[in-house]
């Protein structure tokens, strides 16, 4: 149900691919989650990745063990959930910037204000504020805590939308510096996606 640390240690782009139809959960105040089917790659040599100047208090955990949440704050406001990979101190990670709501729903909609199912986590910001993702889960492991990472198969019977299908790659979405590099990757024929 759990993938182990080994899944996240892997190369940071299959590890993206891969992590399209898991499924994030959160149980802290009560149990919100959603199928992962957008998310974007950060390289260690890459320029818009935080770790590209080196370690900083502010993106210690990315440069920690894989299979661990780093969570950061943009804009003063919202906070973005991305997911740490690679060996430890190589800086990489995987940003989760969509998912399509799998359950909980009733509480995503009153984090979010709105029962619009397409809107509920179709984005970075939406997502954290969806299932209640703050600076407190940054760093933690996500095998065995309030947040966690399950494999596709942990809902029988239930199949996230685009799943088994087409996996789509282009270009990040807000970022100026290497903007042209594919590392976006969602599940063609989703419909929860930031953007087309």
């Amino acid at each position: 149900m759990i993938p182990p640390p080994s899944f996240y240690e892997r190369d940071t782009v299959t590890v993206a691919k891969d992590l399209l139809g898991c499924l994030l959960v959160h149980r802290e105040e009560a149990a919100t989650m959603g199928w992962i089917v957008e998310v974007e790659a950060y390289l260690q040599d890459d320029p818009a990745a935080h770790s590209y100047r080196g370690e900083t208090p502010r993106n210690r955990t990315m440069f920690g063990a894989a299979g661990h949440a780093y969570v950061y704050r943009i804009y003063g406001l919202h906070t973005c959930f991305n997911v740490v990979t690679g060996p430890e101190g190589t800086g990489e990670a995987v940003l989760v910037r969509a998912l399509e709501p799998a359950g909980g729903i009733d509480l995503m909609q009153a984090r979010r204000g709105t029962d619009d199912p397409f809107a509920l986590a179709s984005g970075p910001g939406k997502l954290t504020q969806a299932l209640g993702i703050t600076m407190d889960l940054d760093g933690r492991t996500l095998s065995g805590g309030p947040l966690e990472i399950w494999s596709p198969e942990s809902l029988p019977g239930r199949r996230v939308e685009g799943a088994g299908g087409e996996i789509v790659q282009t270009t990040r979405i807000g970022i100026t510096k290497a903007a042209d590099l594919p590392l976006r990757f969602y599940l063609k024929g989703s419909r929860y996606i930031s953007r087309r």
